[in-house]
This record gives C-alpha cells, structure tokens and sequence, in this order.
C-alpha cells in the first residue's frame, strides 16, 4: 500500500452547503503565525497529492492549502453539469474558502484548475488576492478554437467527453498501476513532466491519478453526435465538457475592473497545452493520427499558448501586473520539474 500523505502535510475533510471537500495542509510551525494563504487547485486526472512538495517547500509564514475538485482525490464524487462550464468546480473551492474563513487568497490553480482559478477570479473576485496559473487551459478551453477565440464549427466537433482515450479511462477504472502503454503511469511519464524526468514519488502521483472517478458524470463525460469532423461533439456531463468552447471562456479576466498580480509559468515542452497539442484532436488529424482530417482551413490545431497570452496581454493593457516564466526543459508540470523556479516566481508574486 502507498502512502500517499507526506510527512507534515495532513488530510481534513470540510462540509460546506456545497459538498464535502478533502483538504490538505501543510502543518505549520508552532513558533510562527500565518502571514498569507496559498490556496492550491490540482488539474484534471490528478489530485491535490501532487502539490504536497510545493507546499513543503513554502516559507513557514504562509498557510498552504490544497483542495480536491469533486470526483478527485477524496472529496466527493459528485456529478458535473457541464452546462455551468467550470463552474460547478470553482463554485466548490469558493464553498471551501467560505467555510474556513479565508477571506482573500493567493490562488494557484494548474492546467484544468487554471481555468476553475479563472472562473473564480470571474464570479468571486474578491476571494482572490493573486493568481497563479501553471500551464493552464487555455482561456478559450480546450480545442476547437481560432486564435481568437472563435468557434471553428458551432457545435465544437471533436472537443469535450468524446476525446478522451477509452482504453486510458478503463485503465484508470480498473485501478491499472502498470507501466504499459496507455497507463495512467506511462501517461504521466510521457505527458505530464518532459521526457526523462525521473521523481522519488512517481507511485503517489499514480495514486492520485487514479483517484479519478469515471463515467458519464464524472471523467470523461458524454458527448453527442455530429455532422462534423471527427463525428461527435461535447455533451453536457463530466469533466471534459466543462472545458468545451461551447460553456467555457474565461478571457472576460482582461476586463475586470480590479486585476490582482498575476503569474503565468508554463513548461517549453509542454505535451497537453501548447500551439500543437497531441490532446487536440485537430493535431492529431494534421499528424494523420485520426482519419479524414478535412485541413487546416476546416480544423487547425487550437493556438493554446498563443491565445492564453493574446488574453494576458489585454489583462496587462488594461492595467493587471502579469508575469510570464516559460522554463525551457519542462513540461506540463513546473511545480514538479523545476521546484525552485517554481517557488521563486510564486514568492515573487506573493511577496
């Protein structure tokens, strides 16, 4: 059995009007008093475990936090309505700050949880004192998008709960811990941190994973027919809906009348989120991958990065602090492969 937990992080749980939501904490030193609060929110197919370095690497004056998403980690397994986009997510963390008494916190919130931390900053400005966005999704969702944000077709063909893998999804059912191909161990070896990247706690990190629930409601979700190329398109249910273009759009931070400082750190060999994504189906059709690619006039890959920083760029010109640190040699997980750049740039933002 793996323990998951490492030594000075603890595991609570908290009843909000919400859900219950699993927590964790890094214990904090008896001699010193919580300056600031860190609040960290993981991404999809992953949990709050894989944070727990970070936050054992924070200066003793800051409270760090870590909250399962519903149907991740221990929080519960409720459904997603994929209709609200994030929102039944972000709703969740505000419901975690709320019942703890937080007030205002320092959000960081990665890949998927990028966008749950956008989605915050949007609907419950005032719970967030910064944010920090590690290699986040991209601020148009995931796929199907102009670099502008325009939808390609209207109906998102080929994003949202028809995407995902369905071999991946039995193996994550199934509790697979292998190292086959299409593992979620082999996965996380080949997409979430650069090639060669080696951790002394890759076993917590597959325990997380597999943390996941799956299924209509949970991950992927559904998805419906289409008449357009690849066939199908999102549904209203389960995690990758909540980030189809269709219900997600979050570039509405770089009008917000009060910006907070904002931190932009993202890996140069990032396989999930990047100007040609091997997740994005339209990439995978160009690649020859996936059959009847009808070109790059009809479904070019989606400009991932290129979007987040045409959006960071207003948030800047409309008078927002935005910081960018793209770490050459790293991929979709900073916090994991380059932990001092990491902490530096979140101090920096912080103070």
């Amino acid at each position: 059995m793996v323990e998951t937990l490492l030594p000075g992080i603890r595991a609570r749980s908290v009843d909000t009007p919400r859900l219950t939501a699993n927590v964790l904490e890094r214990v904090a030193d008896a001699d010193s008093a919580a300056e600031r609060t860190v609040l960290f929110v993981h991404g999809n197919v992953s949990s709050s475990l894989f944070w727990q370095p970070t936050m054992l690497g924070l200066p003793a004056g800051i409270r760090a936090l870590a909250v399962d998403l519903r149907g991740f980690g221990g929080s519960e397994a409720l459904p997603v309505d994929a209709t609200r986009g994030v929102r039944d997510f972000s709703d969740d963390v505000a419901s975690v700050i709320d019942e703890l008494g937080l007030g205002a916190v320092h959000v960081v919130g990665w890949s998927m949880g990028g966008g749950v931390a956008m989605q915050l900053l949007l609907d419950r400005p005032e719970l967030v004192a910064s944010l920090t966005l590690q290699s986040p999704v991209s601020p148009y969702g995931f796929g199907g998008t102009a670099l502008d944000g325009s939808l390609l077709v209207p109906d998102a063909a080929g994003t949202g709960g028809g995407g995902a893998n369905p071999d991946f999804v039995a193996r994550l059912a199934a509790g697979d811990r292998g190292d086959e191909p299409g593992s979620p161990r082999a996965v996380y070896r080949s997409s979430y941190v650069a090639p060669g990247f080696v951790s002394e706690h890759e076993d917590v990190w597959v325990e997380s994973m597999l943390s996941t629930a799956t299924g209509p409601d949970h991950y992927p979700g559904d998805s419906t027919a289409s008449d357009h190329w690849p066939g199908f398109a999102p549904g209203g249910r389960g995690v990758l809906n909540t980030m189809a273009p269709t219900v997600f759009d979050t570039s509405g931070i770089a009008d917000l009348a009060v910006k907070p400082p904002l931190l932009w750190i993202h890996g140069a060999q990032d396989a999930i989120v990047g100007d040609a994504s091997y997740f994005d189906l339209n990439q995978l059709g160009a690649a020859g991958i996936i059959p009847g690619w009808p070109g790059a006039e009809v479904a070019p890959p989606q400009p991932m990065v290129s979007q987040t920083r045409a959006v960071l760029a207003r948030y800047a010109a409309g008078g927002g602090a935005v910081t960018e640190v793209e770490l050459d040699g790293c991929g979709h997980s900073p916090h994991l492969e380059h932990p001092e750049a990491f902490r530096e740039a979140l101090l920096a933002l912080i103070g």
